[in-house]
């Protein structure tokens, strides 16, 4: 693709818009339509679409394969940790707001001085952590393992 610079250009304006699309299909994905496997493929639509206009060299630049066969293993660790959390901290734990319960650290007296008569009420409640973290692993992982058929495809040798 050297020869056209009007698709590098375009790909080069056009990247950043699709990640951005990724960003917020995973995380509206607890709130509606979408989640991490569709983000995961958009992401990697983003990885695909550099490779074929760029070529898959510059691809392996932007996205060595070390590293995402490592994304691979670090979503999967992040979704089974999550669930391996729950079990270990027992069933309830998805169903109460963890953080208000001082679980990780004292927040009552470091916000205090916000207004209303809860203070904590912007924090996360333990299910909605708990779902946010599930999709970010499936996109993490769906990202990779995209990304990881597309370098089998592309960097096969052709058959006559």
């Amino acid at each position: 693709m050297n020869t056209f610079p009007i698709i590098r250009v375009i790909t080069k304006i056009l990247i950043p818009y699709i990640l951005l699309f990724g960003l917020y299909v995973q995380f509206h994905g607890d709130f509606g339509p979408g989640g991490g496997f569709q983000a995961g493929v958009i992401f990697a639509s983003a990885l695909i679409l550099y490779g074929l206009v760029f070529g898959l060299a510059e691809l392996h630049k932007v996205a060595p394969p070390k590293v995402i066969e490592k994304m691979i293993a670090l979503g999967l660790v992040i979704y089974a940790g999550t669930g391996l959390a729950c079990v270990l901290l027992g069933g309830n734990f998805l169903d109460y707001n963890m953080l208000e319960h001082d679980f990780l650290i004292d927040l009552p007296s470091a916000i205090d001085f916000l207004p209303g008569d809860k203070p904590h009420h912007f924090l996360p409640h333990g299910q909605h952590l708990g779902i946010f973290l599930v999709e970010f692993g499936v996109g993490i992982t769906v990202t990779a393992v995209m990304t990881m058929i597309f370098y089998a495809f592309a960097g096969r040798e052709q058959v006559a």
